[in-house]
């Protein structure tokens, strides 16, 4: 089939054939990099934390009434969560990955050093902290009772040993030699000796630049009278073991309020909730995006059928076939979304520079464009088949009957 009549007839469709080109393009612009922010936060949700999230959960505990001795209840309340039937470990937390709070400060390799060598958060756990989180130890040792201290709220963050990630160790000393070497987690002395590196464990902050450097630090230290528990159950018991030990919580010490059990998939869940709900809204743009291109495109084909009627018909008097009415509609709706394209394409790559100077965002992967061709290629010869084929159905006598 020859090109240059479908290009005259296009010619004389000019705003017609403008008009859906440029959509076809605003939806290429568009639905590639809303493609790639969804990617992005798909990424972002599905990033391991490093804990046994799925056997974990965590509560707080805040006391009431003269006399009430957090410290003492602590102690209790672990080795009562220890003992119960189902519970593999329990420890304190002052915080855990993806709750959003916690306490983060600067880690330098020498005293006074102007600017930190790397940021960390600080998990404050006991002997038992690694195994209730479910961490993995991969070089080095756990704390043993006697390093665990006991301080006051706001006391300074001066412990004798430490536990980091591997990011951060990495961070730290890049050879790789990071296990037995002192840091400075304050201005001045003493230094904290690194005995162990712990494979992976996210920051509080999901949006953290540094997200996997992270601190373990010996202390037992509740805040006031509100302590948080961390506790990991036997694999498939987690929310028969929430339900009992939210009862025994409540018996063991009336003079408190045991605050909501939730797990780590909950703690999951609500971190994520914004960037779950960005790739809903954009994947629900892209559908509406699609569905009003192809109803653009079927609009335009079917109005052009009716506009044409005659003609084709007297093409099919004159030899055509049915296949050739019906090549000629597809070609030519190749063609128009091909210009489209071109340009969505430029605007796509405009768009993602856009993004990148205003939100920081990164660079759109040069593959999503053929893709996006592709897709949309496939999409305008499904849309223009409906009015393709009743075109090709038009029978030759309707050249003959009068206007």
């Amino acid at each position: 089939m020859e090109i240059r009549p479908i290009l005259s007839a296009l010619m004389r469709s000019k705003v017609s054939m403008i008009l859906i080109g440029l959509q076809v393009a605003l939806t290429l612009a568009i639905v590639c990099n809303a493609l790639f922010i969804i990617g992005q936060r798909l990424d972002l949700m599905n990033r391991p934390s490093g804990m046994n999230e799925a056997d974990t959960f965590l509560f707080g505990s805040s006391g009431f009434g003269q006399g009430y001795d957090a410290r003492a209840v602590m102690k209790s309340d672990l080795a009562l969560l220890r003992q119960i039937p189902g519970i593999v470990d329990a420890a304190p937390a002052n915080s855990v990955p993806m709750s959003g709070g916690g306490w983060s400060s600067g880690i330098s390799l020498q005293p006074r050093q102007k600017t930190s060598t790397a940021d960390s958060t600080f998990y404050m756990v006991d002997d038992h902290g690694l195994n209730t989180f479910g961490v993995k130890l991969i070089a080095g040792r756990n704390f043993t009772p006697a390093e665990i201290e006991d301080h006051d709220q706001g006391a300074r963050v001066q412990p004798p040993v430490i536990i980091v990630t591997k990011a951060l160790a990495d961070k730290l000393f890049p050879n790789g030699d990071a296990l037995g070497k002192q840091v400075y987690l304050d201005e001045d002395e003493p230094r904290s000796t690194i005995i162990g590196i712990v494979e992976k464990t996210q920051e509080p902050w999901t949006d953290s630049a540094d997200i996997e450097h992270a601190t373990f630090i010996p202390y037992f230290l509740p805040y006031g009278n509100y302590t948080r528990y961390l506790v990991r159950t036997e694999p498939g018991r987690r929310d028969e073991i929430m339900k009992t030990v939210e009862q025994k919580m409540a018996e063991a010490n009336p003079s408190r309020i045991i605050g909501k059990l939730r797990s780590m998939e909950q703690v999951r869940h609500e971190a994520y909730a914004n960037d779950r709900a960005m790739a809903i809204i954009l994947g629900a743009v892209i559908l509406a995006l699609l569905a009003v291109t192809a109803l653009g495109i079927v609009g335009m084909a079917s109005f052009w059928v009716a506009q044409r009627t005659r003609q084709i018909g007297t093409r099919r008097a004159l030899g055509a076939t049915r296949f050739d009415i019906l090549r000629y509609f597809q070609t030519e709706n190749f063609i128009i979304t091909t210009m489209g394209l071109v340009v969505g394409g430029i605007l796509s790559y405009a768009l993602s520079l856009w993004l990148m100077q205003q939100y920081q965002s990164p660079r759109l992967p040069w593959y999503y464009v053929p893709i996006g061709f592709l897709c949309l290629w496939a999409l305008g010869q499904v849309a223009v088949l409906g009015p393709a084929l009743r075109a090709s159905r038009v029978p030759p006598a309707v050249a003959t009957r009068n206007v």
